[in-house]
């Protein structure tokens, strides 16, 4: 049971498992077949709005990672976050981002959340 978080523009890896993109907007310059994504949970990602109030860097991480928990605990997003801990129960997981810093986005939440 392995969850991990890895840039999408880096190359897979055969260890990556299954391959889960993690952003609400599609990587810029990345081919769909470059990618090998096999699943994005759209609704599991940081709402447009939070998006923007983080990148807008007047707020702090443990308030964004706040505000993201209380946006996964609504229904659809609940549910798509218990579908992707049911496919760490079945074997590894790799988390994937656009974002320069994983370990300062939500992907981190995510992990934590998983792991």
């Amino acid at each position: 049971m392995t969850v991990r978080v890895r840039r999408v523009y880096e190359p897979p890896e055969p260890e990556d498992g299954v391959r889960v993109l993690v952003d609400r907007l599609w990587p810029r310059g990345l081919a769909k077949e470059a990618a090998r994504i096999d699943e994005w949970p759209k609704a599991m990602t940081p709402s447009t709005e939070l998006r923007r109030w983080y990148h807008a860097g007047e707020e702090s991480y443990e308030e964004f990672s706040r505000r993201y928990e209380a946006e996964l605990a609504a229904p659809e997003a609940a549910e798509l976050l218990d579908h992707v801990r049911a496919l760490v129960q079945e074997g590894p997981v790799t988390l994937l981002t656009a974002a320069k810093s994983p370990e300062g986005s939500h992907a981190a939440v995510l992990l934590r959340l998983l792991g």
